[in-house]
């Protein structure tokens, strides 16, 4: 909680008590937003539905206290300590950062808006116990769906995921109480070259979930039990081997990792620097902590060969290579041998993946001219669906239904995803929808080389980068974001991207 001004100083509207009840909404945003960090790869991955759900009503939770949190900002003149408060009105930076910031939000209704209108205006509704379409009439120039049902469940999980991403955005740009007291002590107002308390909590707390979680997968795949986390035998992949962890499928599991270890990383960096840095201050406090991020980064970088997913092994082979030229790169005037210290730390990652992994990996790959040919197939019949409906696509969360059209046969394979995240976006959003979601990517992105209070250095933001590079790989070839806690972290990152800016000056040369 952050503490509140002197009753004598507050504006008109304001009370002591909307004050004690922001710091409240505050506070409680906090705690759901840690909540579902943990809950959803430790909830079977989110894959069924009463996971769903809870990770939906925690999404609309959040929405509804920001809501709240920005009518007492907004209407009721309230200014708690934020990280985005210090641009003058008039000031170009500040300006950018707010336009950026509403071209996203109205990205983001867009997006919410173009799924409720084509579950509204649907085409068809469907009934898969008799597997029969009713078609409906409907506006031909607006966005349409084949499984109206189908479009307003996407419509409600899209609808949550905005709610977080916009949750944890605004939350982390508060400030705690010790740096709100800080900061009005303090004369000057300059930028933090350190991530902030909110920041380091997230990072932390997804460190740490992400290390136990990696212990369990790999204790489960040298064990041999069937029952994900022990205790859930899965409908499909009932055998160890397709499982990883909490996942039924292990490429999913592989493709969780890949998305988390690279961030982790970035946290070290940045806490090493900081450390240096309050060496040449003299104070040592604390510097030991980031050591213990490296241990918790080779267990979850190994995690996906050792998965045997083919895909997440070669995914964290070409994001290991790349994530260490970064890390050489930013130790360009360090002596050889702590390059050879990391250097010999990627290898550790390679082996202990491979050690524990290769025996079930390299029969797999035998198999891989195989099932890429089977997937060919699916992907050409997936094309003409694209073909047809190119410009709104068949409606979120239609693919399912609609692929069953264009079989030619009753003895095709019917796959419940495409393992073509791409192409799937394509087919159920068209291009209008799939550009909207494109350019929003983009802006998060892009908010980084505009001013801002939370600064990040380049290796930590080119880190995070690599994470989700890393993910849109896999969506080449696989399905990762039809799964709802890789989607979730996938959103997390994305609104941490989108709340740290560049460092100013000529160099970094005590910045993360």
């Amino acid at each position: 909680m952050t503490d509140g001004p002197p009753a004598a100083c507050l504006p008109p509207r304001l009370s002591l008590r909307a004050v004690l009840a922001y710091d409240a909404f505050d506070t409680v945003s906090g705690v759901l937003i840690c909540f579902t960090v943990v809950f959803g790869p430790w909830a079977f991955g989110t894959t069924q539905p009463w996971s769903t759900q809870v990770m939906n009503a925690a999404g609309y939770g959040l929405g509804g206290l920001l809501l709240a949190k920005l009518f007492i900002r907004a209407w009721l003149g309230h200014q708690p300590g934020r990280w985005e408060n210090g641009f003058s009105t008039g000031d170009t930076s500040g300006n950018s950062s707010r336009v950026i910031t509403f071209t996203l939000a109205a990205l983001t209704a867009a997006i919410l808006a173009y799924c409720l209108i084509a579950a509204l205006n649907a085409r068809a509704v469907y009934d898969p116990w008799r597997s029969e379409f009713t078609y409906l009439s409907s506006v031909t120039w607006l966005p349409q769906s084949y499984d109206r049902a189908k479009s307003f469940q996407a419509f409600a999980t899209y609808l949550a995921l905005a709610c977080f991403f916009w949750s944890v955005r605004d939350w982390l740009l508060g400030k705690s109480s010790g740096e709100a007291r800080a900061a009005r002590t303090e004369i000057s107002t300059s930028q933090t070259h350190f991530f902030p308390a909110r920041l380091r909590l997230l990072l932390w707390l997804l460190c740490l979930s992400g290390t136990l979680l990696a212990l369990e997968a790999i204790a489960q795949r040298l064990g041999g039990d069937g029952k994900l986390l022990w205790l859930l035998t899965p409908r499909i992949n009932k055998h160890a081997l397709d499982q990883f962890g909490p996942f039924a499928y292990r490429g999913n599991g592989a493709q969780y990792f890949n998305l988390l270890w690279p961030v982790a990383l970035g946290f070290w960096w940045t806490l090493r620097r900081e450390s240096r840095h309050k060496r040449s201050t003299a104070s040592t406090r604390g510097e030991w902590k980031s050591h213990l991020l490296l241990p918790c980064v080779l267990l979850m970088a190994a995690c996906p060969i050792i998965s045997a997913s083919r895909g997440g092994a070669a995914v964290a082979a070409g994001c290991l290579f790349v994530a260490a030229g970064i890390i050489l790169a930013a130790l360009r005037r360090r002596h050889a041998a702590v390059k050879f210290a990391a250097l010999l730390f990627f290898g550790a990652v390679l082996a202990a993946g491979l050690w524990f992994g290769w025996e079930t990996l390299s029969t797999r790959l035998k198999e891989s001219e195989a099932n890429y040919l089977q997937r060919e197939d699916i992907y050409a019949t997936a094309r003409n669906i694209a073909r047809d409906y190119p410009l709104f696509g068949t409606g979120p969360g239609t693919f399912d239904s609609v692929f069953q059209l264009y079989r030619s046969s009753t003895d095709e394979y019917w796959p419940a995803q495409l393992h073509n995240d791409w192409l799937e976006t394509r087919i159920t959003f068209g291009w209008v929808g799939s550009g909207f979601i494109a350019l929003a990517f983009f802006l998060a992105l892009a908010r980084w080389f505009l001013p801002g209070k939370i600064q990040s250095g380049w290796r930590m933001t080119s880190l995070l980068w690599l994470a989700l590079a890393g993910c849109l790989v896999h969506a080449r070839f696989d399905f990762p974001l039809q799964v709802y806690s890789i989607l979730h972290l996938f959103l997390l990152e994305c609104a941490i991207l989108f709340t740290v800016s560049r460092r100013q000056g000529a160099r970094e040369s005590s910045g993360a």
